[in-house]
């Protein structure tokens, strides 16, 4: 297996108990010095470019936001332990599977906004009045199931959790594990909590890696045990942000326009509403103490960031900005995802879209292609059917349901195909 060097941000510290730091200006240097290394660079940010372009000018229809133009998006994941032996014992496998579990949920929570200390954001929300609210990516991390490498030995219906095999010798990419989103958690030493490719290629195997000590929470297994203050899991939150395109938060003051991000002078983050911020932030801070590039009260540094380097129990939020760039390199990347590593019935919800929601009564549902026949159902809060019917597969990809004299209220739609139903929450005004 040849090792491929790719853009990847460092992030690194001195000990456990110290503030994170990265290495990120000299690897990007290095990057933009290889010319070979340089060229596919600049070929992903172009590609991101322009779905980020198509996603700031896009026409909205009425009632639509940015939140239910798509179904939520769900992504396969792959773990990957290569230095623990295949050869260990059930008992050990199996907490490593739950770690892995652990982790994932962290990146549902904190890419969906749903995770607990959100909240934090309302006692300092007027501080930044730039950022209109706590960005929501609409997106489920899924540990794949289904269809995995043949070369894996991993059954259908069990997940794509590796022990001892891929990425042995330090490698970044494996081309054996295309089409997913690979985490690989190995010990990195103590100066390297974790890094990743900038905008992620799972066409290419790219991975996140992340160290051992700061892998999922709670209380671990053995060599493999979160540890203070980068316990939660949100070194993954970071990294994988990276994956997504994303820029540290504290990128420089020097920028002109913030949605642009100039690949041979990087300044700023390109995002129009995270403050300047020229220096990161550690610790755990009283986000009122900490400025921004203007020092001024109402543009202090957006320390809470999961952009920024506070320690885990200190950064809790995304803005929507951010989550608008995540989304764009998504777009670009969505043709190399293989969504048939996920169960049936997220096959199926991956498929299709609802829109608008909310909605009048009149809505409309896309499938991306059909492979079975399908029947679509709608029922109110109190159980009753208030629409029914069936199409074959033959049917237009695109069907509009019409509820006659609906009154307002939370309408529950099912989908049928073949052996999966998938219930789908819509709104009527």
């Amino acid at each position: 297996m040849k090792k491929i060097i790719l853009s990847f941000f460092l992030l690194t510290t001195v000990a456990v108990n110290a503030q994170r730091s990265c290495g990120m200006e000299q690897k990007m240097q290095q990057i933009m010095a290889d010319p070979i290394q340089k060229e596919a660079y600049l070929k992903s940010v172009q590609n991101f470019e322009q779905e980020l372009e198509k996603l700031n000018n896009r026409v909205y229809r009425s009632g639509e936001t940015t939140e239910n133009v798509n179904a939520t998006i769900r992504i396969p994941v792959a773990v990957h332990y290569p230095g623990v032996p295949n050869s260990s014992a059930a008992a050990t496998k199996t907490c490593l599977r739950n770690l892995a579990q652990t982790q994932i949920n962290r990146l549902n929570a904190d890419y969906n906004a749903t995770n607990t200390d959100v909240t934090n954001w309302n006692n300092v929300s007027s501080l930044f009045p730039m950022v209109n609210g706590v960005g929501d990516m609409d997106v489920e991390f899924v540990i794949a199931t289904q269809n995995h490498p043949a070369s894996s030995g991993i059954a259908n219906g069990t997940v794509a959790v590796t022990f001892g095999t891929d990425y042995l010798n330090g490698f970044d990419t494996d081309a054996t594990w295309q089409g997913y989103v690979n985490i690989v958690v190995r010990d990195e030493g103590d100066q390297t909590l974790g890094y990743s490719v900038l905008g992620g290629s799972p066409s290419q195997g790219h991975t996140v890696v992340i160290n051992t000590f700061c892998f999922g929470s709670g209380s671990g297994c053995s060599g493999y045990v979160p540890q203070a203050p980068y316990n939660l899991g949100r070194t993954l939150t970071h990294e994988l942000g990276h994956y997504f395109f994303l820029e540290h938060t504290f990128n420089g003051c020097g920028e002109t326009n913030c949605a642009v991000y100039n690949v041979n002078n990087p300044i700023g983050d390109g995002v129009c509403d995270t403050p300047k911020q020229s220096t990161p932030t550690g610790g755990c801070p009283n986000p009122t103490t900490v400025s921004s590039c203007t020092s001024t009260p109402t543009q202090r540094a957006l320390s809470m960031n999961y952009m920024d380097y506070t320690d885990d129990a200190c950064m809790y939020m995304f803005t929507p900005g951010q989550v608008t760039r995540m989304l764009a390199h998504y777009n670009s990347i969505a043709s190399q995802i293989r969504t048939n590593t996920l169960s049936n019935s997220e096959i199926v919800k991956n498929n299709f879209t609802i829109f608008p929601n909310p909605n009048n009564g009149t809505f409309t549902i896309r499938f991306n292609d059909l492979s079975d026949d399908y029947s679509v159902e709608v029922f109110d809060i109190s159980g009753r059917i208030v629409f029914e019917d069936y199409y074959t597969q033959s049917s237009n990809l695109e069907q509009t349901i019409s509820i006659d004299k609906p009154s307002s209220g939370v309408y529950f739609v099912n989908v049928k195909s073949g052996s999966s139903i998938i219930t789908e929450k819509i709104i009527i005004k």
